[in-house]
């Protein structure tokens, strides 16, 4: 029994070294192993730079080149909507210049036509005046004229049956002339 024993004590005893090799082997490190984890990492690396990493920074590229062209863009389109809102300020400016002009305009050829009017209506009126007063001028003489020889015909009648006697054409004349200008 006791090789039996003996045999169990050294399957022990060999667990424990078994199990003490594999602790030492877990926990410690040999510079094989270090020199390949340094490889396998750097292998690593250097994949991940060429297939990723370069990718990437390519894409990254693109992005910022494509933000670039659109702030450039961007810039632009207000530089031209500034220079045209400029021109339109400029074309609203001189519109109303114009506008401002034409009326003025308009009011003076309107202001030029009513004196021009106006002159051709006081001259019509003094023309008219003046034809009204010759007028009644012609029509004052004309019935001057008139009263002239009725009242040159009742005198010489009166004056006929006052003296009675017939007076010839001349003496006729000559006492309506002198009687109107008594008279008149």
């Amino acid at each position: 029994m006791h090789s039996f024993l003996g045999l169990g004590v050294l399957a022990a005893q060999g667990a424990q070294e078994a199990t003490a090799a594999a602790t030492q082997s877990f926990v410690g490190f040999s510079p094989w192993e270090l020199l390949v984890t340094i490889c396998n990492t750097l292998i690593t690396f250097l994949i991940i730079r060429k297939f990723l990493f370069k990718p990437v920074h390519k894409m990254m590229a693109a992005r910022e080149e494509e933000v670039r062209a659109m702030y450039a863009d961007a810039e632009r389109s207000q530089t031209e909507a500034d220079s045209l809102r400029t021109e339109y300020t400029a074309r609203l400016s001189k519109a109303k210049e114009e506008a401002a002009e034409i009326t003025r305009s308009a009011t003076h050829r309107a202001t030029v036509r009513s004196e021009e009017i106006l002159k051709d209506a006081t001259k019509q009126a003094a023309e008219m005046v003046h034809k009204a007063e010759t007028s009644i001028e012609q029509e004052r003489k004309k019935t001057m004229n008139e009263l002239k020889n009725e009242i040159g015909g009742l005198s010489v009648m009166i004056a006929a049956k006052v003296v009675e006697k017939d007076i010839n054409e001349a003496d006729h004349k000559r006492l309506i002339e002198d009687f109107i200008d008594k008279v008149g």
